[in-house]
C-alpha cells in the first residue's frame, strides 16, 4: 500500500498523534495532507515546532483549516484525490470538558460528521478514526473489551467519542464506507500533549514543584507508548474494515457488523499504577517528587485496561514498549527540546 500516488489525510497532524503517524507514513512513502487548525487549548508553540519537522518533507502538504468549518472541509474533499483518511484531529481530554463543553460539540461532533460527509461523497477507501478508552465510564469489569456494552459515560469528552462510533457504523451501514474506530489508551512519549500527567509530573519535578497525584497515587492507567499507537493505527489503516458475515441482528455483537464497520482497543496491556509510573520518571529524571495526594476527579475513572485481543488477531500486532524504556525517552526528549 506505501508510496501510492493518491494522498492520505491525516487530520490533526500538529498534534501528538497526528505528528508521529504523518512522520510514519512519510517515512514509507506514502503522500500525506495534514490538517489541523493550531489551536490554542496548549501552547501552540509545540504545535508548531511539531509541524516544523513535516513541512520540510517533499511529499508532505500542510492545510491549516477547522473540521467545524463545513463549506472548507467540503472544498477540501473536492479538490484533492485523497483515498484514505486518518481522523485524529479532535478536543481532547477529560477535564477541559468539565468547562468547556461547547469545544467538543463543534469538534468532536460538528468536525466528524463534515468528514463522513467528505469520505462519503470522495468514496473514500478507508476512514480510521480515534476514539479512546473512556468511553468505557463507568465500566468496572477488566480487561476492558471491545465486545462490552460502553452506554454509560462519565464525561462529555467520552460521550463524544462514543457518538464517533455510532456515527461513523450509521455511514458504513447506509454508504459502504468502511470505518475503523481505535480507542486509544492513555498515550505518552515524545512530543507529547503538555496537558497530560507525564508532560505536568515532568515539568513541576524539574521546577521543583509539588505534583497533584489524583485518587491518592492509586490510578491504573494502560500507559502506551506513541511508537506502538502509530504502528496499530498505520497496520489498520492498511486493513479497511470489512462486514462481518458472523454477524447476527438477533445477537448483535458492537465491535463488528454487518456494515464494513469496526472497533479495536490500542492499549499496552499492562496496567500500572500511577505510583509505580511515578517512580520510574523520578527514576529517569534523578529527581523526587514532592507529592500532594488528592482524591479521585470527576469525569475521571479509576482505571484503564484494554483486551488487545481482536486487534492481535486481525492485523498481527500488540504494543511492546513498557514504561522502563518509554519514560526515558520521553524524559530525553523533554530536556533536550526544552533545554533543560
Amino acid at each position: 500500500m506505501a508510496g501510492t500516488q493518491s494522498p492520505i489525510l491525516v487530520t490533526g497532524a500538529a498534534g501528538f498523534i497526528g505528528f508521529h503517524v504523518a512522520m510514519r507514513l512519510l517515512d514509507r512513502g506514502d503522500q500525506v495532507i495534514g490538517l489541523d487548525n493550531i489551536n490554542d487549548y496548549y501552547d501552540v508553540r509545540l504545535k508548531q515546532a511539531r509541524l516544523a519537522q513535516l513541512t520540510p518533507r517533499e511529499r508532505f502538504r500542510f492545510v491549516k483549516l477547522d473540521l467545524s468549518n463545513r463549506q472548507g472541509m467540503r472544498d477540501l474533499f473536492a479538490g484533492e484525490s485523497i483515498r484514505r483518511v486518518v481522523h485524529l484531529a479532535a478536543q481532547a481530554g477529560v477535564r477541559y470538558s468539565l468547562t468547556n463543553p461547547h469545544a467538543y460539540t463543534e469538534s468532536n461532533i460538528e468536525g466528524f460528521i463534515n468528514i463522513l460527509e467528505g469520505c462519503r461523497w470522495s468514496n473514500i477507501q478507508h476512514l480510521v478514526y480515534a476514539s479512546s478508552s473512556s468511553v468505557y465510564g463507568g465500566n468496572t469489569h477488566m480487561p476492558f473489551s471491545t465486545h462490552d456494552n460502553v452506554d454509560h459515560p462519565v464525561s462529555l469528552y467520552a460521550a463524544t467519542k462514543k457518538a464517533n462510533e455510532l456515527m461513523a457504523h450509521c455511514y458504513a451501514h447506509l454508504y459502504q464506507l468502511p470505518c475503523t474506530g481505535l480507542r486509544f489508551f492513555t498515550v505518552y512519549g515524545p512530543w507529547g500533549r503538555p496537558d497530560m500527567a507525564l508532560f505536568i509530573f515532568t515539568k513541576a519535578i524539574l521546577e521543583g514543584k509539588p505534583i497533584e497525584v489524583f485518587n491518592q497515587g492509586r490510578m491504573k492507567r494502560d500507559f502506551t507508548y506513541v511508537d506502538d499507537i502509530v504502528e496499530g493505527v498505520i497496520r489498520t489503516l492498511d486493513h479497511p474494515a470489512s462486514a462481518d458475515p458472523t454477524w447476527s441482528g438477533d445477537r448483535p455483537t458492537p465491535e463488528t457488523s454487518s456494515a464494513p464497520a469496526r472497533i479495536y482497543n490500542i492499549g499496552n496491556h499492562r496496567p500500572v499504577e500511577l505510583r509505580h509510573f511515578i517512580e520510574i520518571l523520578e527514576r529517569a529524571l534523578g529527581k523526587k517528587a514532592e507529592k500532594q495526594l488528592m482524591p479521585l476527579q470527576p469525569g475521571d475513572v479509576p482505571a484503564t485496561y484494554a483486551d488487545i485481543d481482536d486487534l492481535t488477531r486481525d492485523v498481527g500486532f500488540k504494543p511492546t514498549t513498557s514504561i522502563e524504556e518509554g519514560i526515558p525517552r520521553f524524559v530525553k526528549w523533554y530536556r533536550e527540546f526544552y533545554r533543560v
